[in-house]
């Protein structure tokens, strides 16, 4: 009896341990994240640090000092899970991604982006795979898989634009921007499905209809995603507006909007869809409806959480690649051939830049063909930076990497652990290096010019449009956007051909305030408030 009792006492003290160093570790990353914010404030206007950057090294140099002080066993204060990753940080970065963009610009170079994001991302894929088959099998890193081969092309075609974006200016610079910014959604997008259909077939049965399988897979998972995500933001929008949730209680349709928002990215996931895809477009939808349907103040609050809860994922994301970059468990596998490690690193960087370019530069040249203005028209400067945007490697190759290469974030082969060293250094290297050159290469290739003399710059913040504070280049679209311009009804074939974008445009705000805003409300919806005029008169439309 007095063992069993002393044997239990043991049992709490470990438990109570282990708490009170989880409890350590909160308090010690909290404390970073903290850091990283107010040094980023500090070198907002460094000429070449930029927030990414920062969380990064304040990473690398919290991992030297926790190895130094563990005796060299440890290097970080957490362990890195996919869960984590996929489950907590990614959704509010997607979802606030799509609710703060800029719809008219995205859609307007809808075409473009899709054949950037999706069928560059393809191309970069197949370029990669097939480069890293023929020179690692040379580099005598070990058995690794033809899925494997694969799993490396989608793991490293995802970009990360997250630095370039930090620079570029949506006022000056619109098409640039809007196209970095969707492809670069589209594209963790079009990896991550790829990823998740390479594992979902069986590789050692090839033959020609596996190739027609695995497109039909694709276009599968990217249509039901991206419908999934819009019928969740419809149906938030349509429960807010029916039920009036702002007359009792704001915090509840804020919280409304923020499960509605988790729930449709969870729901990819338990279906096998691509949550980035789902939560993305139920943010564009929520914004284009649900957002109006809310009182003013939950506008106010929710497009400031949204904000906030993308950027501190992100910088929780860089801070810890940092310090997991120096994990003794996986370096200790390639220690004994450095050469090796650098070699397939400097493959895979070389690849990168290989897959960038073989589409960049053809797609662009076919998408100006398809242009009449040229305005419209990509320029070549504006094409070196597209393709410089996407040289930079984050946290989706990362989780990626060990998904695949790794168990519950520890490895035992050494051809994995390869792998996942060679994609730390690669995130690294493009990070650092590619990232710390983005401000004087944009500025290089895009000076500034003054402007003229009698002309004025006015800038408006129009209080019904989800405008964040935090990131002010992923704005909606001001009224005088949407509604200033008229857009004239093609007069003949010619003329529909010439400008499909302007037409389909038309037809869709027909359409909207016809049928959807209706049912679903919008811009021009007034919820009602207690006491307000709107109430008592009864009246829910401008």
């Amino acid at each position: 009896m007095a063992f069993e009792i002393s044997s239990v006492v043991s049992k709490l003290q470990m438990l109570s341990t282990s708490d009170h160093a989880s409890v350590v570790s909160m308090n010690l990353f909290v404390a970073l994240l903290c850091a990283c914010i107010v040094i980023g404030h500090l070198l907002e206007e460094n000429r070449w640090m930029n927030e990414s950057i920062t969380a990064l090294l304040i990473g690398l140099c919290t991992g030297i000092v926790i190895l130094l002080v563990s005796g060299g066993k440890s290097s970080h204060i957490l362990v890195f899970s996919e869960d984590l990753f996929f489950i907590y940080l990614l959704p509010p970065i997607i979802f606030n991604a799509g609710f703060q963009v800029k719809k008219k610009q995205f859609f307007v170079n809808f075409m473009t982006i899709m054949l950037f994001g999706a069928i560059g991302t393809l191309i970069s894929c197949t370029i990669i795979t097939l480069g890293a088959t023929e020179i690692f099998k040379k580099l005598d890193i070990g058995p690794l898989e033809f899925g494997d081969y694969l799993a490396i092309g989608a793991i490293f075609a995802a970009t990360d634009s997250v630095c370039t974006l930090q620079v570029l200016n949506q006022d000056e610079t619109p098409l640039l921007y809007s196209l970095v910014f969707g492809e670069g959604v589209v594209n963790d997008a079009t990896s991550v499905v790829l990823f998740n259909a390479i594992q979902s077939f069986d590789l050692n049965k090839i033959d020609p209809s596996t190739a027609f399988h695995f497109l039909g897979s694709f276009l599968y998972l990217f249509i039901t995603s991206t419908m999934l995500g819009v019928l969740t933001g419809l149906l938030s929008a349509f429960i807010i507006k029916k039920l009036y949730i702002g007359r009792h209680s704001t915090d509840r349709e804020v919280a409304l909007m923020m499960l509605m928002a988790y729930l449709s990215y969870m729901l990819a996931e338990l279906c096998y869809l691509s949550g980035i895809l789902t939560v993305f477009f139920c943010g564009i939808v929520m914004s284009h409806y649900t957002w109006h349907n809310v009182t003013e103040s939950s506008r106010i609050t929710t497009k400031h959480s949204f904000a906030t809860l993308s950027f501190v994922a992100e910088i929780f994301i860089f801070l810890y690649v940092g310090m997991d970059a120096l994990d003794i468990e996986k370096w200790k596998f390639v220690s004994d051939s450095p050469g090796t490690s650098v070699a397939a690193s400097s493959v895979l960087l070389g690849l990168i830049l290989l897959g960038r370019a073989a589409f960049v530069f053809p797609l662009s040249f076919l998408s100006n063909l398809a242009k009449k203005s040229p305005n419209e028209k990509i320029s070549f400067r504006q094409q070196v930076i597209i393709w410089w945007a996407g040289l930079m490697r984050g946290a989706v190759s990362m989780a990626l990497a060990y998904n695949q290469f790794t168990m519950l974030g520890h490895t035992s082969l050494r051809c994995n652990a390869f792998m996942i060293t060679s994609t730390i250094s690669v995130v690294l290297f493009s990070t650092m290096v590619f990232g710390l050159m983005t401000k004087p290469l944009i500025r290089l290739l895009l000076p500034q010019s003054p402007h003229p003399k009698g002309s004025t710059i006015t800038i408006t913040t129009d209080p019904s449009t989800p405008k964040s504070v935090t990131v002010p280049l992923l704005a909606q679209d001001s009224e005088a956007d949407l509604d200033g311009h008229e857009i004239h009804r093609p007069s003949s074939i010619r003329a529909l051909l010439t400008t499909p974008t302007h037409t389909v445009h038309r037809l869709w705000r027909k359409f909207d305030n016809a049928f959807m805003r209706p049912v679903f409300g919008g811009r021009g919806f007034v919820p009602v408030e207690p006491g307000s005029p709107t109430e008592r008169n009864g009246h829910q439309w401008r």
